[in-house]
């Protein structure tokens, strides 16, 4: 979903777009792009948000599609063939760069907050509040990005878009589980995100809250449920078994 040349533009820019190639027609990216040998990614980062500036604000009247890319691109100054090499999957790319921005926006608005003063699930509400209302500064922006990601064929960047949020969510919680509940953590999480964030962009905040507290109060029912469970005992009976059949019942002592 990153798009490709945030990872390597030095090399692109100084091997496929040298001089005046005619599949960059226009202005050369490798004319555009400033020599900084110590931070190469640097003009790729500066030129990909700047292209979502123009997609943010042209996404109300376009919509999020191809015909916003290629426009948001032109607007920021790239031909199509620089476009193809900053945004390869266009509107999913700038799904992804406004995602990880009010990610960012989130992140930052939760500097002040010491996760360790709260209970869990206050941090969790905390950090979906803040991470819906950091999309919120760009509401018309985000419901035309939430349609195109409701799409069927745009449905699998749309879930990691949301497990990538729920990841960096759960880590600025505190949560440092390697095992099966590392994962099991996330993928609750993203399963009231998606609902969570796409109302707040057409239902509103009260509502979006709401919807909220109560997901988080069915988790928390469901883990003192589960706690008192021991999921692991059928497993256990029937590795016992097989294990009798195969080499005999135990030896007594």
């Amino acid at each position: 979903m990153r798009p490709a040349l945030s990872r390597t533009v030095s090399q692109i820019v100084a091997g496929f777009c040298g001089g005046s190639s005619p599949r960059c027609g226009g202005p050369s990216i490798a004319h555009m792009a400033p020599s900084d040998e110590t931070d190469p990614d640097r003009w790729a980062r500066e030129t990909e948000q700047a292209v979502l500036d123009h997609a943010v604000a042209l996404a109300p009247r376009l919509g999020w599609n191809a015909t916003m890319a290629r426009a948001a691109c032109a607007a920021a100054g790239l031909s199509e063939g620089d476009q193809d090499l900053l945004l390869p999957h266009g509107p999913r790319d700038l799904a992804a760069l406004l995602s990880r921005r009010h990610d960012d926006r989130a992140f930052a608005a939760l500097a002040g907050v010491d996760p360790a003063t709260l209970k869990i699930r206050e941090r969790i509400a905390r950090g979906i509040s803040a991470r819906m209302e950091a999309g919120a500064e760009d509401l018309e922006a985000c419901r035309k990005c939430a349609g195109f990601l409701a799409l069927p064929h745009n449905a699998e960047p749309g879930l990691k878009l949301a497990w990538e949020t729920a990841d960096r969510l759960w880590t600025w919680a505190g949560d440092t589980a390697t095992d099966w509940n590392h994962y099991s953590k996330r993928a609750i999480l993203s399963g009231i995100l998606v609902p969570a964030l796409t109302m707040r962009w057409f239902d509103g905040r009260e509502a979006a809250e709401a919807f909220v507290s109560d997901r988080i109060d069915n988790v928390m029912t469901f883990e003192k449920w589960k706690a008192g469970k021991d999921f692991e005992a059928p497993l256990r009976k029937v590795t016992e078994v097989l294990s009798r059949m195969r080499y005999g019942p135990k030896a007594e002592a």
